[in-house]
């Protein structure tokens, strides 16, 4: 059974979320205060609502607690964000994943009940999407605030080369774990191993250096 999820708060992040959620084929309802975002959403999720999100009776008649995950990525408001949380899991939803701005907004989030929170500069709205359904965990695997695991794409310029051509290690301060080659999987390779085109790379390395590499910055 296809997993429906609630998304609250639409800015950037929220409405990247929600989106690829309805893209990949799951129910997902919206809830944003602004009529504007709401009306601009609407076509690319299964319900839009304008609704206040802190406000429990309001939540209560739109049916929260049918939902299995309910996103709360609420801005900059960090007391609605927090309020929101409560009211979702008190209201029985299973999943609650939160947005954090900071370490000491996470630990109320979870002190509260958040079931997972996440950092959007270091969980980008589109990978949190397909990690939230996957199960293929090694699209993004956090290890720690400061390293991950990411599977990426061989970029065009990359094609051809060498692994030790690259110099990802030095550009980037990461490493090759795997290349995946249409059904192959190359694990640990070798300096001299060639990139080709539709290869996806399993890396791991430091948060910075991977955002760098998903940025293409040099």
């Amino acid at each position: 059974m296809l997993k429906e999820f609630v998304v609250i708060g639409c800015g950037r992040f929220g409405e990247s979320v929600a989106k690829n959620l309805y893209k990949q084929g799951y129910d997902v309802m919206a809830i944003d205060k602004d009529e504007e975002i709401i009306k601009e959403i609407s076509e690319f999720v299964t319900h839009a609502v304008q609704a206040d999100a802190i406000d429990e009776n309001t939540l209560k008649s739109i049916g929260i607690r049918n939902f299995d995950v309910a996103i709360v990525s609420i801005g900059s408001d960090v007391q609605a964000s927090i309020m929101a949380t409560l009211i979702v899991k008190e209201l029985g939803v299973k999943t609650v994943v939160a947005k954090a701005q900071n370490d000491v907004h996470a630990k109320v989030l979870y002190k509260i009940g958040a079931d997972r929170v996440i950092f959007p500069e270091r969980d980008m709205g589109i990978r949190v999407a397909h990690n939230l359904v996957s199960t293929n965990i090694l699209d993004f695997i956090e290890l720690s605030p400061d390293y991950s695991v990411i599977e990426i794409e061989a970029l065009p310029e990359w094609e051809g080369k060498a692994l030790k051509d690259l110099k990802l290690p030095n550009k980037y301060g990461i490493n090759i774990m795997a290349i995946k080659h249409e059904n192959n999987i190359n694990i640990s390779p070798y300096a001299d191993d060639i990139v080709k085109k539709g290869d996806i790379l399993i890396v791991i390395g430091h948060t910075e250096g991977l955002r760098k590499l998903e940025h293409h910055d040099i």
